[in-house]
């Protein structure tokens, strides 16, 4: 996770009112000032309202993400996952499209009509050989199962619990727009949210919101990973491996060729790239000569203009392990994601809703559990975070992985959060944050989350300075770009089983 900073309130306090500020004049120009809440609707009572909605909602969200956790569903299969949370969209006055994109498991749930139209995240996918018991030692709670190792049932339950409260903001006549949830499926895979955005399923958004479980407070100025997602084949000839080797090809030896050559590589890039594979096909019996090979590797940098010279580099190193092999090759992207594009003023005003919320408050015996997982884990016993990380402009060099949130970010402005549900220093995608993640620690960081993020909607429903100054820091940052989804061409792939 990325390091807290040091910077101090005053400096987000300034940030913000410079950002809205810049912003203002050109907004009250380009449309007329919108009237003030009455003094019973003031924008201070109505983020009360949309706290006070998420208390009432705790229940529901609480157990919305248990069951998504129980359900532990892979990408694309997230059958039950998706239909829970589409269901409750329904049920709270939501028109619910599912099945879009190409997707069974995706969806999208709208309330209200015109302008400003924001829209809000949600994941719900989990990861394979994760299952855990919700205690404080490893457990599988499904031997090789899948388990929420990356909290996406705490993703989806907080969002909507936002969506919820601010719809019922709207439906009181307290706030005029739209709002959107969006079900996303398949973050872990093949980027769900990068076919919903090919589809254009976000284009008409004035803003984006997301969150993410973590193990700190912050809101998200670092960025994340470009990544290209792809596969490399080798197909050669068949023989015996006794009787006539010299009749057959190996596909296998052009793979270990090819994978010799890309670690090779890792010391002529740059420290920031990040390569990782793994042998998906490798031949099936030790006495036939390899006729297919086939590797699965990703590819990461802090650009995605980097990502693309190093796939280039990739395929000819397929080319040439193939030459070397005599054998044939085939190098087929999957997926990939572009960097997330940051937006300080939209991240400004975020800051500003974690402080009003102030620190997360967990208790002694969820702090005794987590340091419990973290000596389990051999990691310093220090517990839960509850403060606040300050607002760092500037971040640096980014340590995170990659998001298809990324895409989304290039398409519309769009801000992330981080909300702690799980003890800092544990391993990520694994067995600690599916135990939090299935009991009141996770709760506790999901309630937290849906407050941070429909407390941060009232803002930019209610003053249209801010989405202006987020609107000009984004066509700033953008001109002269075209968003190309780093997909193939046609539908979503069908899992197989």
């Amino acid at each position: 996770m990325p390091f807290a900073s040091t910077r101090p309130r005053a400096m987000v306090l300034l940030l913000a009112s410079m950002l809205v500020a810049t912003a203002s004049i050109r907004a009250a120009a380009a449309e007329p000032e919108r009237p003030s809440p009455a003094a019973d609707g003031s924008i201070e009572s109505i983020k009360e309202a949309v706290v006070a909605s998420i208390d009432r909602q705790r229940v529901e969200l609480t157990d919305l993400s248990d069951r998504i956790w129980e359900y532990a569903e892979l990408a694309l299969r997230e059958t039950r996952s998706a239909r829970a949370l589409a269901d409750a969209a329904e049920r709270h006055g939501f028109r619910v499209e599912r099945s879009v994109a190409g997707m069974p498991t995706a969806f999208v749930a709208s309330y209200g009509r015109g302008r400003p139209i924001i829209g809000i995240l949600g994941e719900y996918d989990a990861l394979p050989g994760l299952s855990q018991k919700p205690v404080s030692r490893k457990e599988p709670l499904v031997s090789g199962g899948a388990g929420h190792g990356c909290g996406h049932n705490m993703f989806g339950a907080a969002s909507l619990g936002a969506a919820i409260a601010v719809k019922e903001r709207i439906e009181a006549g307290a706030l005029q727009g739209t709002v959107r949830f969006y079900g996303t499926p398949a973050e872990e895979s093949i980027g769900g949210k990068i076919y919903m955005a090919r589809a254009g399923l976000f284009d008409d958004l004035d803003m984006c919101l997301a969150w993410h479980p973590g193990t700190e407070i912050k809101v998200d100025t670092d960025s994340s990973l470009a990544m290209v997602d792809f596969f490399v084949d080798f197909s050669g000839k068949a023989a015996h491996a006794a009787y006539d080797p010299w009749n057959g090809r190996s596909a296998l030896d052009a793979l270990e060729l090819f994978t010799h050559a890309l670690n090779l590589m890792r010391e002529h890039v740059r420290p920031t790239v990040r390569i990782h594979y793994t042998v998906v096909r490798g031949g099936d019996v030790p006495n036939v000569v390899p006729e297919h090979a086939r590797l699965w590797c990703w590819i990461r940098d802090e650009k995605k203009a980097s990502v693309d010279a190093l796939l280039e580099r990739a395929r000819s190193m397929a080319r040439g392990a193939a030459l070397a092999a005599g054998v044939e090759s085939e190098v087929a992207v999957q997926s990939g994601s572009y960097e997330m594009l940051v937006n300080l003023a939209a991240a400004g005003v975020v800051q500003l809703n974690l402080e009003r919320l102030g620190p997360l408050r967990f208790t002694e015996e969820q702090q005794r559990f987590a340091r419990s997982i973290q000596e389990a884990a051999g990691v310093e016993p220090a517990g839960l975070v509850e403060t606040i990380t300050p607002l760092d402009p500037d971040p640096g060099a980014t340590d995170r992985g990659s998001t298809d949130v990324a895409d989304v970010s290039w398409v519309v402005p769009t801000v992330d959060l981080t909300v702690t549900t799980s003890p800092a220093g544990a391993p990520w995608h694994a067995w600690p944050v599916v135990a939090t993640g299935g009991m009141s620690i996770g709760h506790e960081g999901l309630i937290y989350a849906a407050k941070a993020l429909a407390t941060t909607m009232v803002d930019l429903y209610l003053d249209p300075r801010h989405l202006q100054a987020i609107r000009s820091e984004f066509e700033d940052r953008t001109r002269g770009h075209v968003y190309r989804a780093y997909i193939p061409e046609g539908p979503p792939p069908v899992p197989h089983d």
